[in-house]
Protein backbone atom coordinates (compact mmCIF):
# COMPACT_ATOMS: atom_id res chain seq x y z
CA UNK A 1 0.00 0.00 0.00
CA UNK A 2 1.70 3.40 -1.25
CA UNK A 3 2.41 5.16 2.44
CA UNK A 4 0.57 8.17 1.92
CA UNK A 5 -0.11 10.31 4.90
CA UNK A 6 -3.69 11.33 5.42
CA UNK A 7 -3.02 14.23 8.15
CA UNK A 8 -3.55 17.58 5.57
CA UNK A 9 -1.33 19.27 8.00
CA UNK A 10 1.63 17.63 6.56
CA UNK A 11 1.57 19.06 3.14
CA UNK A 12 0.87 22.35 2.66
CA UNK A 13 -1.54 22.72 -0.30
CA UNK A 14 -0.05 24.06 -3.53
CA UNK A 15 -1.73 27.14 -5.34
CA UNK A 16 -1.74 26.61 -9.13
CA UNK A 17 -3.04 29.49 -11.91
CA UNK A 18 -5.32 27.98 -14.00
CA UNK A 19 -3.99 28.10 -17.69
CA UNK A 20 -5.32 30.14 -19.76
CA UNK A 21 -5.91 29.32 -23.62
CA UNK A 22 -4.20 31.27 -26.35
CA UNK A 23 -6.71 32.61 -29.08
CA UNK A 24 -9.00 34.88 -27.08
CA UNK A 25 -12.55 34.49 -27.09
CA UNK A 26 -14.78 34.63 -30.32
CA UNK A 27 -17.28 37.52 -31.06
CA UNK A 28 -16.76 39.02 -27.36
CA UNK A 29 -19.06 41.48 -26.23
CA UNK A 30 -18.08 45.26 -25.96
CA UNK A 31 -16.33 46.48 -23.37
CA UNK A 32 -15.90 43.17 -22.04
CA UNK A 33 -12.51 43.88 -19.45
CA UNK A 34 -8.91 41.52 -20.03
CA UNK A 35 -9.65 40.00 -16.42
CA UNK A 36 -12.80 38.96 -17.00
CA UNK A 37 -12.07 37.54 -20.54
CA UNK A 38 -8.98 35.81 -18.92
CA UNK A 39 -11.37 34.34 -16.38
CA UNK A 40 -13.60 33.30 -18.83
CA UNK A 41 -11.59 31.64 -21.04
CA UNK A 42 -9.55 29.29 -18.08
CA UNK A 43 -13.35 28.21 -17.58
CA UNK A 44 -13.65 26.87 -20.69
CA UNK A 45 -15.49 29.62 -22.33
CA UNK A 46 -14.60 30.50 -26.08
CA UNK A 47 -17.58 32.75 -27.96
CA UNK A 48 -18.96 35.38 -26.53
CA UNK A 49 -22.42 33.78 -26.83
CA UNK A 50 -21.91 31.78 -24.21
CA UNK A 51 -21.91 34.96 -22.29
CA UNK A 52 -25.79 35.41 -23.33
CA UNK A 53 -27.82 35.21 -20.00
CA UNK A 54 -31.03 36.14 -21.73
CA UNK A 55 -34.36 33.95 -21.75
CA UNK A 56 -33.38 33.70 -25.74
CA UNK A 57 -30.15 31.75 -24.75
CA UNK A 58 -32.11 28.78 -23.22
CA UNK A 59 -31.40 25.43 -24.76
CA UNK A 60 -34.55 24.07 -26.98
CA UNK A 61 -36.91 21.91 -25.02
CA UNK A 62 -37.87 19.51 -28.04
CA UNK A 63 -34.23 18.54 -27.53
CA UNK A 64 -34.98 16.97 -24.57
CA UNK A 65 -36.03 12.84 -24.61
CA UNK A 66 -39.88 12.13 -24.28
CA UNK A 67 -40.75 15.61 -23.44
CA UNK A 68 -43.76 15.35 -25.73
CA UNK A 69 -45.10 12.24 -24.75
CA UNK A 70 -44.57 13.88 -20.94
CA UNK A 71 -46.33 17.08 -22.10
CA UNK A 72 -48.99 15.50 -23.73
CA UNK A 73 -49.84 13.38 -20.90
CA UNK A 74 -49.87 15.90 -18.50
CA UNK A 75 -51.92 18.26 -20.84
CA UNK A 76 -54.36 15.49 -20.95
CA UNK A 77 -54.39 15.44 -17.24
CA UNK A 78 -55.15 18.85 -16.45
CA UNK A 79 -58.40 19.04 -19.24
CA UNK A 80 -59.68 16.02 -17.82
CA UNK A 81 -60.11 17.26 -13.78
CA UNK A 82 -57.61 13.95 -12.96
CA UNK A 83 -55.43 13.47 -10.15
CA UNK A 84 -51.45 14.24 -10.56
CA UNK A 85 -49.56 12.92 -7.82
CA UNK A 86 -45.90 14.74 -7.55
CA UNK A 87 -43.32 12.45 -5.90
CA UNK A 88 -40.40 14.27 -5.17
CA UNK A 89 -36.47 13.60 -3.26
CA UNK A 90 -35.64 14.98 0.02
CA UNK A 91 -33.18 17.75 -0.81
CA UNK A 92 -33.43 21.34 -1.74
CA UNK A 93 -33.59 20.23 -5.49
CA UNK A 94 -36.44 17.81 -4.58
CA UNK A 95 -38.19 20.45 -2.68
CA UNK A 96 -38.29 23.13 -5.01
CA UNK A 97 -39.16 20.54 -7.72
CA UNK A 98 -42.15 19.58 -5.68
CA UNK A 99 -43.24 23.49 -5.11
CA UNK A 100 -42.48 24.42 -9.01
CA UNK A 101 -45.06 21.26 -10.44
CA UNK A 102 -47.83 21.83 -7.54
CA UNK A 103 -47.62 25.63 -8.15
CA UNK A 104 -47.14 25.67 -11.82
CA UNK A 105 -49.43 22.64 -12.63
CA UNK A 106 -52.07 24.84 -10.28
CA UNK A 107 -51.49 28.01 -12.22
CA UNK A 108 -52.67 26.21 -15.37
CA UNK A 109 -55.84 25.16 -14.17
CA UNK A 110 -54.82 21.64 -12.25
CA UNK A 111 -57.52 21.47 -9.90
CA UNK A 112 -56.19 18.04 -8.43
CA UNK A 113 -52.83 17.98 -7.33
CA UNK A 114 -50.50 16.93 -4.60
CA UNK A 115 -47.20 15.35 -3.79
CA UNK A 116 -45.87 12.91 -1.57
CA UNK A 117 -42.11 12.96 -0.69
CA UNK A 118 -40.93 10.21 0.99
CA UNK A 119 -39.45 10.07 4.49
CA UNK A 120 -36.23 9.02 4.04
CA UNK A 121 -35.47 7.60 6.81
CA UNK A 122 -38.34 5.19 6.21
CA UNK A 123 -39.27 4.53 2.70
CA UNK A 124 -35.48 5.61 1.63
CA UNK A 125 -34.55 7.05 -1.84
CA UNK A 126 -36.92 7.20 -5.00
CA UNK A 127 -40.17 5.65 -6.50
CA UNK A 128 -40.01 2.35 -4.32
CA UNK A 129 -42.65 0.25 -4.44
CA UNK A 130 -43.77 1.00 -0.64
CA UNK A 131 -44.13 4.70 -2.20
CA UNK A 132 -45.80 3.56 -4.68
CA UNK A 133 -48.41 1.29 -2.35
CA UNK A 134 -48.50 4.84 -0.18
CA UNK A 135 -49.21 6.85 -2.99
CA UNK A 136 -52.12 4.29 -4.44
CA UNK A 137 -54.24 5.11 -1.27
CA UNK A 138 -54.76 8.55 -2.91
CA UNK A 139 -55.72 7.31 -6.20
CA UNK A 140 -53.69 9.28 -9.05
CA UNK A 141 -54.17 8.89 -12.10
CA UNK A 142 -51.01 10.11 -13.00
CA UNK A 143 -47.41 10.18 -10.92
CA UNK A 144 -44.90 12.79 -12.02
CA UNK A 145 -41.22 11.90 -10.45
CA UNK A 146 -39.06 15.24 -9.59
CA UNK A 147 -35.69 14.68 -9.23
CA UNK A 148 -35.74 10.87 -8.73
CA UNK A 149 -37.23 7.65 -10.82
CA UNK A 150 -34.66 6.68 -13.13
CA UNK A 151 -33.55 3.94 -11.29
CA UNK A 152 -37.16 3.24 -9.83
CA UNK A 153 -38.11 -0.06 -11.70
CA UNK A 154 -39.85 -1.80 -9.14
CA UNK A 155 -42.39 0.84 -8.18
CA UNK A 156 -43.13 2.05 -11.96
CA UNK A 157 -43.93 -1.52 -12.38
CA UNK A 158 -46.15 -1.67 -9.05
CA UNK A 159 -48.16 1.89 -10.69
CA UNK A 160 -48.48 0.61 -14.12
CA UNK A 161 -50.16 -2.77 -12.68
CA UNK A 162 -52.56 -0.49 -10.89
CA UNK A 163 -53.40 1.29 -14.28
CA UNK A 164 -51.48 4.45 -12.72
CA UNK A 165 -49.59 6.33 -15.50
CA UNK A 166 -45.71 6.93 -14.59
CA UNK A 167 -43.53 10.35 -15.85
CA UNK A 168 -40.45 10.45 -14.33
CA UNK A 169 -38.41 13.61 -14.76
CA UNK A 170 -35.34 13.35 -13.88
CA UNK A 171 -31.40 13.93 -13.90
CA UNK A 172 -29.44 11.57 -12.26
CA UNK A 173 -27.32 9.29 -14.37
CA UNK A 174 -29.16 5.86 -15.81
CA UNK A 175 -28.42 2.30 -15.12
CA UNK A 176 -28.26 -0.24 -17.77
CA UNK A 177 -32.13 -0.42 -17.27
CA UNK A 178 -34.61 2.04 -17.52
CA UNK A 179 -38.23 1.97 -15.49
CA UNK A 180 -41.17 0.81 -18.25
CA UNK A 181 -42.96 4.32 -17.81
CA UNK A 182 -45.15 6.29 -19.56
CA UNK A 183 -42.30 8.81 -20.50
CA UNK A 184 -38.39 9.09 -18.94
CA UNK A 185 -37.34 13.19 -19.30
CA UNK A 186 -33.39 12.84 -18.67
CA UNK A 187 -31.39 15.21 -20.14
CA UNK A 188 -28.86 12.05 -18.85
CA UNK A 189 -30.38 9.09 -21.28
CA UNK A 190 -28.01 7.64 -24.21
CA UNK A 191 -29.75 9.27 -26.81
CA UNK A 192 -30.59 12.58 -25.23
CA UNK A 193 -29.71 15.46 -27.90
CA UNK A 194 -29.61 18.50 -24.95
CA UNK A 195 -26.71 20.50 -24.65
CA UNK A 196 -26.99 20.18 -20.89
CA UNK A 197 -26.55 16.90 -19.02
CA UNK A 198 -25.97 19.09 -15.67
CA UNK A 199 -29.40 20.15 -15.41
CA UNK A 200 -30.94 19.70 -12.26
CA UNK A 201 -33.91 17.92 -11.43
CA UNK A 202 -35.86 21.67 -11.24
CA UNK A 203 -34.28 22.31 -14.53
CA UNK A 204 -35.84 19.16 -15.80
CA UNK A 205 -39.47 20.07 -14.38
CA UNK A 206 -39.42 23.16 -15.26
CA UNK A 207 -38.51 22.47 -19.44
CA UNK A 208 -41.51 19.60 -19.20
CA UNK A 209 -44.04 22.12 -17.68
CA UNK A 210 -43.00 24.65 -20.27
CA UNK A 211 -43.97 22.08 -22.78
CA UNK A 212 -47.28 21.33 -21.05
CA UNK A 213 -48.11 24.31 -21.34
CA UNK A 214 -47.71 24.89 -25.21
CA UNK A 215 -49.88 21.87 -25.57
CA UNK A 216 -52.26 23.44 -23.80
CA UNK A 217 -52.09 26.52 -25.69
CA UNK A 218 -52.40 25.08 -28.81
CA UNK A 219 -55.55 23.15 -27.95
CA UNK A 220 -57.34 26.68 -26.99
CA UNK A 221 -57.30 25.85 -22.71
CA UNK A 222 -56.47 29.07 -22.23
CA UNK A 223 -58.92 31.05 -24.42
CA UNK A 224 -60.67 32.04 -21.02
CA UNK A 225 -58.01 31.82 -17.97
CA UNK A 226 -54.69 33.45 -17.99
CA UNK A 227 -51.92 32.13 -19.53
CA UNK A 228 -48.77 31.89 -16.43
CA UNK A 229 -45.86 33.73 -16.90
CA UNK A 230 -43.10 30.77 -17.24
CA UNK A 231 -40.59 32.98 -15.91
CA UNK A 232 -42.57 33.81 -12.85
CA UNK A 233 -41.08 30.50 -11.74
CA UNK A 234 -37.51 30.77 -12.33
CA UNK A 235 -36.68 31.91 -8.76
CA UNK A 236 -37.44 28.40 -8.07
CA UNK A 237 -34.98 26.91 -10.65
CA UNK A 238 -32.12 29.32 -9.82
CA UNK A 239 -32.40 27.79 -6.47
CA UNK A 240 -32.61 24.04 -6.88
CA UNK A 241 -29.82 24.34 -9.06
CA UNK A 242 -27.21 26.24 -7.60
CA UNK A 243 -28.24 24.04 -3.78
CA UNK A 244 -27.58 21.16 -5.76
CA UNK A 245 -24.68 21.38 -6.77
CA UNK A 246 -24.50 20.82 -9.95
CA UNK A 247 -22.29 22.47 -12.93
CA UNK A 248 -23.12 25.75 -14.27
CA UNK A 249 -23.06 25.02 -17.59
CA UNK A 250 -24.14 28.09 -20.29
CA UNK A 251 -27.82 26.46 -19.82
CA UNK A 252 -28.10 26.51 -15.92
CA UNK A 253 -26.32 29.92 -15.43
CA UNK A 254 -28.98 31.69 -18.08
CA UNK A 255 -31.64 29.96 -15.59
CA UNK A 256 -29.73 30.82 -12.47
CA UNK A 257 -29.30 34.10 -13.60
CA UNK A 258 -32.83 34.77 -14.61
CA UNK A 259 -33.93 33.42 -11.16
CA UNK A 260 -31.38 35.69 -9.44
CA UNK A 261 -32.94 39.13 -11.05
CA UNK A 262 -35.95 38.21 -10.39
CA UNK A 263 -35.66 37.53 -6.44
CA UNK A 264 -33.39 40.55 -6.24
CA UNK A 265 -36.15 42.22 -7.65
CA UNK A 266 -38.77 40.97 -4.74
CA UNK A 267 -40.52 38.73 -7.85
CA UNK A 268 -40.12 35.59 -5.89
CA UNK A 269 -41.85 32.88 -3.08
CA UNK A 270 -42.64 34.52 -0.16
CA UNK A 271 -40.71 31.47 1.50
CA UNK A 272 -37.41 32.44 -0.54
CA UNK A 273 -37.79 36.10 0.81
CA UNK A 274 -38.37 34.73 4.50
CA UNK A 275 -35.49 32.36 4.08
CA UNK A 276 -32.99 35.29 3.43
CA UNK A 277 -34.41 36.81 5.86
CA UNK A 278 -33.87 34.15 8.98
CA UNK A 279 -30.68 33.84 6.83
CA UNK A 280 -29.54 37.39 7.30
CA UNK A 281 -29.16 37.88 3.60
CA UNK A 282 -30.41 40.86 2.38
CA UNK A 283 -32.90 40.30 -0.95
CA UNK A 284 -31.38 42.89 -3.26
CA UNK A 285 -28.18 41.33 -2.98
CA UNK A 286 -28.98 38.16 -3.13
CA UNK A 287 -26.04 36.25 -4.74
CA UNK A 288 -25.88 32.21 -6.06
CA UNK A 289 -23.47 31.67 -2.59
CA UNK A 290 -25.89 32.82 -0.64
CA UNK A 291 -28.02 30.39 -2.37
CA UNK A 292 -25.80 27.92 -2.38
CA UNK A 293 -24.57 28.50 1.35
CA UNK A 294 -27.28 30.03 3.50
CA UNK A 295 -31.11 29.16 1.48
CA UNK A 296 -30.14 25.74 0.02
CA UNK A 297 -29.05 24.20 3.43
CA UNK A 298 -31.86 25.20 5.38
CA UNK A 299 -34.41 23.95 2.93
CA UNK A 300 -31.91 20.42 3.12
CA UNK A 301 -32.53 20.24 6.97
CA UNK A 302 -35.55 19.87 7.01
CA UNK A 303 -34.99 16.56 4.99
CA UNK A 304 -31.91 15.65 6.80
CA UNK A 305 -33.45 15.70 9.91
CA UNK A 306 -37.10 15.72 9.52
CA UNK A 307 -39.48 16.31 6.98
CA UNK A 308 -38.90 17.57 3.62
CA UNK A 309 -42.74 18.95 3.64
CA UNK A 310 -41.49 21.82 6.19
CA UNK A 311 -39.70 22.74 3.13
CA UNK A 312 -41.95 22.23 0.38
CA UNK A 313 -44.99 24.08 2.42
CA UNK A 314 -42.41 27.17 3.31
CA UNK A 315 -41.29 27.47 -0.54
CA UNK A 316 -45.62 27.19 -1.38
CA UNK A 317 -46.76 29.22 1.56
CA UNK A 318 -48.81 32.51 0.05
CA UNK A 319 -48.30 35.01 2.21
CA UNK A 320 -45.26 36.29 4.03
CA UNK A 321 -46.16 35.59 7.80
CA UNK A 322 -47.16 32.06 7.33
CA UNK A 323 -43.72 31.36 5.17
CA UNK A 324 -41.74 33.33 7.65
CA UNK A 325 -43.33 30.83 10.50
CA UNK A 326 -41.91 27.58 8.48
CA UNK A 327 -38.91 29.46 7.21
CA UNK A 328 -38.35 30.47 11.57
CA UNK A 329 -39.04 25.98 11.91
CA UNK A 330 -36.49 25.46 9.03
CA UNK A 331 -33.64 28.04 10.80
CA UNK A 332 -33.82 25.79 13.59
CA UNK A 333 -33.80 22.78 11.99
CA UNK A 334 -30.74 23.90 10.35
CA UNK A 335 -29.17 25.14 13.57
CA UNK A 336 -29.40 21.67 15.27
CA UNK A 337 -27.99 20.25 12.11
CA UNK A 338 -24.88 22.23 12.80
CA UNK A 339 -24.88 21.09 16.34
CA UNK A 340 -24.97 17.26 14.98
CA UNK A 341 -22.43 17.56 11.84
CA UNK A 342 -19.64 19.47 14.45
CA UNK A 343 -19.77 16.51 16.28
CA UNK A 344 -19.87 13.65 13.68
CA UNK A 345 -16.65 15.43 11.74
CA UNK A 346 -15.09 15.45 14.48
CA UNK A 347 -16.17 11.76 15.44
CA UNK A 348 -14.52 10.98 11.42
CA UNK A 349 -11.71 12.82 11.62
CA UNK A 350 -10.79 11.33 14.92
CA UNK A 351 -11.25 7.94 13.22
CA UNK A 352 -9.42 9.00 10.73
CA UNK A 353 -6.38 10.02 12.82
CA UNK A 354 -6.04 8.06 15.43
CA UNK A 355 -8.50 5.31 16.22
CA UNK A 356 -8.19 3.13 12.81
CA UNK A 357 -4.42 3.34 12.14
CA UNK A 358 -5.50 1.47 8.97
CA UNK A 359 -6.94 4.43 7.43
CA UNK A 360 -3.66 5.79 6.68
CA UNK A 361 -1.97 5.45 3.30
CA UNK A 362 -5.78 4.68 1.98
CA UNK A 363 -6.70 6.28 -1.66
CA UNK A 364 -10.58 5.72 -0.92
CA UNK A 365 -11.71 6.05 3.14
CA UNK A 366 -14.71 5.00 4.73
CA UNK A 367 -15.96 5.83 8.27
CA UNK A 368 -18.90 4.74 9.93
CA UNK A 369 -20.34 4.77 12.97
CA UNK A 370 -23.05 3.33 14.84
CA UNK A 371 -24.07 6.45 16.59
CA UNK A 372 -24.42 9.14 13.29
CA UNK A 373 -27.42 10.34 12.07
CA UNK A 374 -27.70 8.83 8.50
CA UNK A 375 -29.50 12.30 6.89
CA UNK A 376 -25.57 14.13 7.54
CA UNK A 377 -23.44 11.50 6.73
CA UNK A 378 -23.20 13.45 3.30
CA UNK A 379 -22.29 16.63 5.35
CA UNK A 380 -19.54 14.42 7.20
CA UNK A 381 -18.40 12.81 4.19
CA UNK A 382 -17.84 16.14 2.31
CA UNK A 383 -16.28 18.08 5.59
CA UNK A 384 -13.78 14.93 5.60
CA UNK A 385 -12.96 15.09 1.74
CA UNK A 386 -11.73 18.18 2.15
CA UNK A 387 -9.49 17.24 4.83
CA UNK A 388 -7.78 14.76 3.68
CA UNK A 389 -8.39 15.39 -0.24
CA UNK A 390 -9.36 11.56 -1.10
CA UNK A 391 -12.63 10.20 -1.85
CA UNK A 392 -14.36 9.90 1.18
CA UNK A 393 -17.64 7.55 2.23
CA UNK A 394 -19.06 8.13 5.32
CA UNK A 395 -22.07 5.76 6.47
CA UNK A 396 -24.94 5.48 9.23
CA UNK A 397 -27.06 2.64 10.27
CA UNK A 398 -30.04 2.39 7.80
CA UNK A 399 -32.83 1.66 10.11
CA UNK A 400 -36.45 1.28 9.37
CA UNK A 401 -37.07 -0.91 6.60
CA UNK A 402 -33.62 -2.34 6.45
CA UNK A 403 -32.05 -2.95 9.56
CA UNK A 404 -29.81 -4.65 8.69
CA UNK A 405 -28.45 -1.94 5.97
CA UNK A 406 -25.61 0.65 6.30
CA UNK A 407 -26.61 4.15 4.27
CA UNK A 408 -23.51 5.66 3.12
CA UNK A 409 -22.83 8.96 1.48
CA UNK A 410 -19.74 9.47 -1.38
CA UNK A 411 -17.64 12.77 -1.94
CA UNK A 412 -15.21 12.53 -4.76
CA UNK A 413 -12.10 14.77 -6.08
CA UNK A 414 -11.59 16.10 -9.17
CA UNK A 415 -10.54 13.50 -12.11
CA UNK A 416 -12.76 10.24 -9.90
CA UNK A 417 -16.21 9.42 -11.25
CA UNK A 418 -17.48 8.62 -8.00
CA UNK A 419 -20.67 6.78 -9.42
CA UNK A 420 -17.93 4.79 -11.64
CA UNK A 421 -16.46 3.56 -8.71
CA UNK A 422 -19.57 2.25 -7.17
CA UNK A 423 -20.40 0.42 -10.13
CA UNK A 424 -17.23 -1.22 -10.72
CA UNK A 425 -17.64 -2.47 -6.90
CA UNK A 426 -21.67 -3.47 -7.77
CA UNK A 427 -20.18 -5.40 -10.91
CA UNK A 428 -16.63 -6.76 -9.57
CA UNK A 429 -18.23 -7.97 -5.92
CA UNK A 430 -22.68 -8.84 -6.92
CA UNK A 431 -24.29 -8.78 -3.60
CA UNK A 432 -21.69 -5.96 -1.74
CA UNK A 433 -23.48 -2.92 -2.49
CA UNK A 434 -27.23 -3.07 -2.61
CA UNK A 435 -28.20 -0.22 -4.43
CA UNK A 436 -26.81 3.17 -5.68
CA UNK A 437 -27.19 6.24 -7.63
CA UNK A 438 -25.73 9.53 -8.12
CA UNK A 439 -22.90 11.93 -10.27
CA UNK A 440 -19.59 12.26 -10.72
CA UNK A 441 -18.35 13.98 -7.60
CA UNK A 442 -21.54 12.52 -5.14
CA UNK A 443 -23.20 9.41 -4.97
CA UNK A 444 -25.44 7.32 -2.33
CA UNK A 445 -25.21 3.67 -1.40
CA UNK A 446 -26.47 1.18 0.80
CA UNK A 447 -24.31 -2.08 1.74
CA UNK A 448 -25.36 -4.75 4.35
CA UNK A 449 -24.13 -4.19 7.92
CA UNK A 450 -21.51 -7.45 7.51
CA UNK A 451 -19.78 -6.37 4.50
CA UNK A 452 -18.15 -2.96 5.72
CA UNK A 453 -15.46 -4.62 6.36
CA UNK A 454 -14.82 -6.14 3.23
CA UNK A 455 -16.31 -2.62 1.65
CA UNK A 456 -13.24 -0.57 2.62
CA UNK A 457 -10.82 -3.01 1.45
CA UNK A 458 -12.45 -3.25 -1.77
CA UNK A 459 -13.47 1.39 -2.30
CA UNK A 460 -9.76 1.66 -1.40
CA UNK A 461 -8.36 -1.14 -4.07
CA UNK A 462 -10.52 0.28 -6.77
CA UNK A 463 -9.72 3.72 -6.11
CA UNK A 464 -6.01 3.10 -6.48
CA UNK A 465 -6.41 1.46 -9.79
CA UNK A 466 -8.17 4.72 -11.24
CA UNK A 467 -6.53 7.32 -9.34
CA UNK A 468 -2.95 8.06 -9.73
CA UNK A 469 -1.27 8.77 -6.59
CA UNK A 470 -0.61 12.23 -8.00
CA UNK A 471 -4.47 13.34 -7.90
CA UNK A 472 -4.17 13.50 -3.47
CA UNK A 473 -1.69 16.26 -3.18
CA UNK A 474 -4.15 19.01 -2.26
CA UNK A 475 -4.19 21.68 -4.89
CA UNK A 476 -6.01 25.11 -4.48
CA UNK A 477 -6.92 26.84 -8.12
CA UNK A 478 -6.09 30.58 -9.14
CA UNK A 479 -7.12 33.00 -11.50
CA UNK A 480 -3.29 34.38 -10.88
CA UNK A 481 -1.94 37.82 -9.19
CA UNK A 482 -4.14 41.02 -9.32
CA UNK A 483 -2.01 44.24 -10.25
CA UNK A 484 -2.88 46.40 -7.47
CA UNK A 485 -4.82 48.89 -9.75
CA UNK A 486 -7.44 46.01 -10.28
CA UNK A 487 -7.65 45.33 -6.54
CA UNK A 488 -10.72 48.17 -6.64
CA UNK A 489 -13.92 48.30 -5.46
CA UNK A 490 -15.37 48.67 -9.27
CA UNK A 491 -13.81 45.27 -10.37
CA UNK A 492 -15.14 43.71 -6.85
CA UNK A 493 -18.24 44.67 -8.30
CA UNK A 494 -17.37 43.81 -11.83
CA UNK A 495 -16.76 40.22 -11.00
CA UNK A 496 -19.60 39.88 -8.70
CA UNK A 497 -21.85 40.62 -11.87
CA UNK A 498 -19.82 38.48 -14.24
CA UNK A 499 -21.73 35.29 -13.22
CA UNK A 500 -23.39 33.62 -11.80
CA UNK A 501 -20.40 31.40 -10.21
CA UNK A 502 -20.95 27.91 -8.91
CA UNK A 503 -19.89 24.56 -9.36
CA UNK A 504 -17.28 24.26 -12.40
CA UNK A 505 -17.33 28.09 -13.33
CA UNK A 506 -15.81 29.28 -9.88
CA UNK A 507 -15.70 32.34 -8.48
CA UNK A 508 -12.50 34.18 -9.31
CA UNK A 509 -9.79 33.58 -6.99
CA UNK A 510 -6.39 35.56 -7.16
CA UNK A 511 -2.93 34.79 -5.43
CA UNK A 512 -0.44 37.16 -4.06
CA UNK A 513 2.16 38.11 -1.53
CA UNK A 514 1.83 40.71 0.98
CA UNK A 515 3.32 42.56 3.98
CA UNK A 516 1.20 41.41 6.72
CA UNK A 517 1.00 44.49 8.75
CA UNK A 518 -1.87 43.88 11.57
CA UNK A 519 -3.86 40.96 12.56
CA UNK A 520 -7.03 40.33 15.35
CA UNK A 521 -9.11 37.91 15.98
CA UNK A 522 -12.82 38.66 15.60
CA UNK A 523 -15.92 36.79 16.98
CA UNK A 524 -13.32 34.30 18.27
CA UNK A 525 -12.29 32.22 15.45
CA UNK A 526 -11.75 34.87 12.72
CA UNK A 527 -9.13 36.79 11.67
CA UNK A 528 -9.40 40.51 10.59
CA UNK A 529 -5.65 41.20 8.58
CA UNK A 530 -4.19 44.89 7.33
CA UNK A 531 -2.33 43.64 4.17
CA UNK A 532 0.38 45.76 1.99
CA UNK A 533 0.97 45.37 -1.34
CA UNK A 534 3.34 48.11 -3.35
CA UNK A 535 2.82 50.87 -0.59
CA UNK A 536 -1.26 50.61 -0.82
CA UNK A 537 -3.57 48.70 2.51
CA UNK A 538 -5.96 46.47 1.83
CA UNK A 539 -8.39 44.81 4.28
CA UNK A 540 -8.82 41.61 4.38
CA UNK A 541 -11.04 39.05 6.82
CA UNK A 542 -9.91 35.24 7.00
CA UNK A 543 -12.50 32.78 8.55
CA UNK A 544 -11.58 30.37 10.90
CA UNK A 545 -8.43 31.22 10.87
CA UNK A 546 -5.64 31.81 14.08
CA UNK A 547 -3.50 34.20 14.15
CA UNK A 548 -0.18 34.14 13.01
CA UNK A 549 2.80 34.09 15.05
CA UNK A 550 5.87 36.52 14.43
CA UNK A 551 4.80 36.77 11.05
CA UNK A 552 5.78 39.98 8.56
CA UNK A 553 4.92 38.44 5.05
CA UNK A 554 2.55 35.92 3.87
CA UNK A 555 1.03 34.16 0.68
CA UNK A 556 -2.38 34.85 0.06
CA UNK A 557 -5.63 33.02 -1.62
CA UNK A 558 -8.21 35.46 -1.77
CA UNK A 559 -11.46 36.22 -3.42
CA UNK A 560 -12.25 40.43 -4.24
CA UNK A 561 -15.58 41.49 -2.41
CA UNK A 562 -17.83 44.55 -1.13
CA UNK A 563 -18.37 44.87 1.65
CA UNK A 564 -21.46 46.71 2.96
CA UNK A 565 -21.13 47.56 6.74
CA UNK A 566 -23.07 50.11 8.28
CA UNK A 567 -24.45 51.66 4.82
CA UNK A 568 -20.46 52.36 4.30
CA UNK A 569 -19.59 50.08 0.94
CA UNK A 570 -15.50 49.29 0.95
CA UNK A 571 -13.35 46.70 -0.84
CA UNK A 572 -12.14 43.91 1.13
CA UNK A 573 -10.15 40.83 0.57
CA UNK A 574 -11.34 37.66 1.67
CA UNK A 575 -8.91 34.97 2.28
CA UNK A 576 -9.58 31.81 1.27
CA UNK A 577 -5.88 30.66 2.26
CA UNK A 578 -3.52 31.76 4.16
CA UNK A 579 0.68 30.35 4.47
CA UNK A 580 2.85 32.32 6.25
CA UNK A 581 6.46 33.38 4.55
CA UNK A 582 8.59 34.96 7.02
Amino acid sequence: MNDLSIDPHIVDPQIRERPVPDGGLIDPPPGLSPLLTRIYLSRGLTRGAELDLSLDALARPTLLPELTQAANRLADAVEKDEHILVVGDFDADGATSVALAISLLEAMGAERVSFLVPNRFEFGYGLSPEIVTLALDRSPSVIVTVDNGVSSMDGVRLAGEHGVDVIVTDHHLPGAELPDALAIVNPNLTDSEFPSSAMAGVGVIYYVLGGTRAVLKERGWFAERPVPNLADWLDLVALGTVADVVPLDHNNRVMVSQGLKRIRRGRCRAGIKALAEVAGRRLDKLSSQDLGFAIGPRLNAAGRLDDMSIGIQCLLAADESRARELAKALDELNLARRALEQEMVQDAELIVAGHDQEVAGRFGVSVYDSGWHQGIVGIVAGRLREKVHRPVIAFAEAGGLAPDELKGSARSVPGLHIRDVLDIIASRYPGMVVRFGGHAMAAGLSIKRVHYPRFERVFDKVVQELLPASALAPVLASDGPLLVDEMTLPMAKQLAEGGPWGQQFPMPVFHDEFDLISQRVVGEQHLKLVLRKEGRLFDAIAFRQPALADVTRVQVLFRLEENDYRDSVTLQLVVEHLRALA
